[in-house]
């Protein structure tokens, strides 16, 4: 009875063991079958234009046969950046305030703020928008630098953007600053340095990982962003020169084409191979931040 009772057991082990790998193996290629599949869904594009007239040139006039992505490409990196740059000094002082000199009481606060802004729908972000950040930009904004838009810039993309990815980015500052042992800031002040020496020299080094993580993670989500920023950006499909000039995001593009064009096969293969473009690019800023990482952690 013993014996089969182990037997039984091994066998439950077994079959859990199994179906946690297969489940692994999924999630693994998840990923390569997704590129696979919008590699296959642009062929017919790929087989009448190179891939260098289609990345590396910026005539969009799909009727023409004309499918240049790299103004969409460009207006997607330059909104990103600029979006990272107004959300990361915000997001890190911020959680080092929260985690280092804030109250307990006042994180309590902010945790179902943080969650809160998190879970609002891009659409209502996309609002705002056009309600108070497009007339910022176009009435106070850019007359500073002499400059006259109608406020649907890529600046103005940027701004919505940056608030949009700043719950997700603080969240995770939080917890990594949250998880680094108060071991070492002890140590650190015993020693005689003061408050900001210890987060500069201490608490910043020590979560660098998690920075490059929580980064890594702000590109991803603020780089696949449709709606908002297609709201508020100006959709013009031209290399743009400045932030106060409008662009045109590659999600911006798929969204407001690919339902109305999938009759015309050579537009809709267009359109995947944008969505391969976008998928490629955030891989690569994946990769690029787990590289970073792992140089760090091996210094």
């Amino acid at each position: 009875m013993m014996l089969q009772n182990r037997e039984i057991r091994r066998l439950r082990d077994r079959l859990n063991v199994s179906w946690m790998i297969v489940i692994l193996a999924i999630v693994l290629f998840l990923p390569l079958l997704l590129g696979l599949g919008l590699f296959v869904q642009s062929g017919l594009l790929l087989k009448e234009l190179s891939i260098w007239n289609v990345l590396f040139t910026s005539q969009w006039m799909p009727m023409s046969g004309k499918f240049g992505l790299l103004s969409f490409i460009l207006s997607s990196l330059m909104v990103t950046v600029l979006s990272l740059l107004i959300a990361c000094p915000v997001c890190l002082l911020t959680a080092i305030h929260l985690t280092q000199y804030a109250k307990r009481y006042v994180l309590n606060i902010m945790h179902p703020v943080i969650d809160i802004l998190a879970g609002i729908p891009s659409v209502i972000y996309g609002v705002w928008g056009i309600l108070a950040v497009v007339p910022l930009v176009s009435k106070y904004i850019a007359p500073l630098f002499g400059v006259q838009t109608s406020g649907y810039t890529l600046l103005a993309g940027a701004i919505v953007l940056a608030i949009m990815i700043i719950p997700f980015i603080l969240n995770i500052l939080i917890e990594v600053f949250r998880s680094i042992p108060t071991e070492l800031t002890e140590a650190s002040l015993a020693l005689g340095a003061t408050r900001w020496q210890t987060i500069k020299f201490v608490i910043l080094r020590k979560g660098f990982p998690g920075i490059i993580s929580a980064l890594g993670l702000g590109i991803s989500r603020a780089f696949g962003e449709t709606i908002a920023v297609l709201m508020v950006v100006g959709n013009v499909a031209k290399i743009p020169t400045g932030i106060f000039q409008p662009g045109y995001p590659l999600p911006a593009l798929i969204a407001n084409n690919y339902g109305e064009m999938m009759s015309i096969p050579m537009y809709q293969s267009a359109l995947m191979f944008s969505a391969l473009v976008l998928f490629v690019i955030v891989m690569l800023f994946n990769l690029a931040s787990r590289i970073a990482i792992t140089k760090f952690e091996t210094k």
